[in-house]
């Protein structure tokens, strides 16, 4: 039995990426936080398809939390290990600098970057013992160029493609890839809010992407034939260019 962990997999880009690497024939983890419907609703997306999964509630953005979840599933699971992990879980909390408020600052940060080191950190440990697995990390534009009301999320999200290079050449000598994945504007309730028609005429091919695109990128870069791509941040963006 291969395993993925997917965080933040219950809809959006996380629900794409869990069915893709279903589809690949991975026994997905489909963590969440919240939204027990959404998170039942892709797990029966995935059975459908002639796959299975197993739902995993927890915060990403709370370490002791994260830490119990993880522990219990190994200790279920004390031959297995996790081969994929896809650090997807992010929220937005949009406000100029000057207007920000601190929790709203720091939960962005705990969310989308501290969730990374919560997350990662165990299951590299093993897929070190094993030598060999992926983590890839989802990103975004607003990480590589910046986005005016989004100081949070840059720096949540530049963060994170920083740290994916780091640890890359920490542990790539264990035949482990770490990548990231920096999405544009794709079409989920993360983009609510946002000018949906200004914004496409910044975009060469005039839409937004959908998430099941992104899907396809992480599921490569899952696969082997990704074996010599690491500490890349892949953009994927319609040709929205920094």
């Amino acid at each position: 039995m291969q395993y993925a962990l997917v965080t933040g997999g219950s809809r959006g880009i996380g629900r794409a990426v869990a069915l893709k690497l279903a589809q690949m024939g991975y026994f997905v983890l489909i963590n969440y936080q919240s939204n027990d419907e959404a998170a039942e609703e892709t797990l029966q997306h995935i059975r459908e398809a002639g796959s299975d999964g197993e739902l995993m509630k927890f915060d990403v953005s709370n370490h002791d939390e994260t830490e119990q979840a993880l522990q219990q599933w190994q200790a279920a699971h004390p031959d297995d290990y996790i081969e994929v992990l896809v650090n997807n879980a992010g929220i937005r909390k949009d406000n100029l600098l000057v207007w920000m408020n601190p929790d709203d600052f720091e939960h962005v940060l705990r969310t989308n970057l501290f969730s990374f080191y919560n997350v990662t950190r165990p299951l590299v440990a093993s897929m070190i013992r094993k030598k060999n697995g992926r983590v890839i990390n989802i990103a975004s534009l607003s990480g590589m160029t910046g986005l005016p009301g989004q100081c949070n999320y840059s720096a949540a999200k530049g963060g994170l493609i920083a740290a994916t290079k780091a640890l890359a050449k920490e542990i790539g000598k264990k035949n482990i890839t770490v990548n990231a994945v920096a999405p544009g504007f794709i079409q989920t309730d993360m983009v609510d809010g946002l000018d949906a028609e200004a914004l496409k005429k910044q975009i060469p091919l005039n839409r937004f992407g959908s998430p099941q695109e992104v899907a396809e990128l992480v599921g490569f870069l899952a696969s082997p034939a990704a074996s010599y791509i690491t500490g890349e941040c892949i953009s994927i963006n319609g040709g929205l260019y920094t």
